[in-house]
């Protein structure tokens, strides 16, 4: 799978700037990050599972809670073991106190954010009961310990940007990266073959319905760059393609990963 992306990749004409860098092999450095929490007294152990937070969820529908349940179903920690005192060991998850403030940010693309992610989330997990490092963690120490001064990705990630913003300051990063979320290329579930953004990169451009659709993925088979490869496209049309739909050009007209920066300031 990893070759494949890569593949596809340098396919396409983007290559890599170093060797390539996995979150599976970087265990010591979540650990010491890890460490640098607790030192604050930040970090406990959590022995709820995802059903026990959903019925805490479900049980306080009827509360005014901002943030309680966003869009995409993400759950609100209500810190049931926070003060519990659990002492660490397998089986149980770890999380990280967060501060009750608001992150202000101001994002590449839609422009000044405001975000609390005490009310969007609680308190963060970082450490699964399993023994894995979260997304959320992994993705923000690896950010700070390789000096990333622009993360672009997209628009689902937005919520967790003020979150992963308070985790690194916890953790010592006092200047934040920049960040652009991009629209997602989308696919309708009643049928609709065309795919389509869930935005604009352009500033000011109209967002179209994006209701009831799904973004595309390879793990639900949709088409891949290896299947357009495959029925004779050219990497200029791939990423012409996907510059027409990411609203970068007017019309579908074939793009080179060289060209490609320069839609972005031309």
């Amino acid at each position: 799978f990893e070759a494949a992306i890569v593949e596809d990749l340098e396919w396409l004409g983007f290559r890599a700037d170093g060797p390539m860098v996995r979150q599976s092999e970087r265990g010591d450095i979540y650990s010491h990050a890890l460490d640098t929490l607790r030192a604050r007294g930040l970090v406990y152990a959590c022995a709820c599972s995802r059903a026990e937070i959903l019925a805490s969820t479900v049980a306080r529908a009827d509360v005014a809670r901002p943030g309680l349940r966003t869009d995409d179903d993400e759950l609100w920690y209500p810190g049931t073991c926070r003060d519990r005192g659990l002492t660490e060991a397998p089986g149980l998850g770890l999380r990280v106190r967060l501060e009750p403030t608001v992150e202000r940010f101001v994002d590449l693309r839609h422009g000044p954010q405001e975000q609390q992610p005490s009310e969007q989330c609680g308190d963060l997990l970082v450490r699964d009961r399993d023994g894995n490092w979260t997304y959320q963690f992994a993705a923000t120490v690896d950010d700070y310990a390789q000096g990333v001064t622009h993360v672009i990705r997209g628009d689902d990630l937005l919520p967790s940007t003020g979150r992963q913003i308070q985790l690194a300051r916890l953790l010592g990063r006092t200047e934040p990266p920049a960040f652009l979320h991009h629209p997602l290329i989308m696919k309708s579930p009643t049928g609709l073959r065309e795919p389509f953004a869930s935005g604009s990169l352009r500033p000011g451009a109209p967002k179209p319905s994006a209701k009831a659709a799904q973004k595309l993925s390879k793990s639900d088979g949709d088409t891949g760059v290896r299947e357009l490869r495959a029925k004779g496209w050219s990497p200029e049309r791939v990423i012409g393609r996907a510059a027409a739909l990411a609203g970068l050009t007017d019309r579908e007209t074939d793009v080179s990963a060289v060209d490609v920066s320069n839609l972005f300031t031309g």
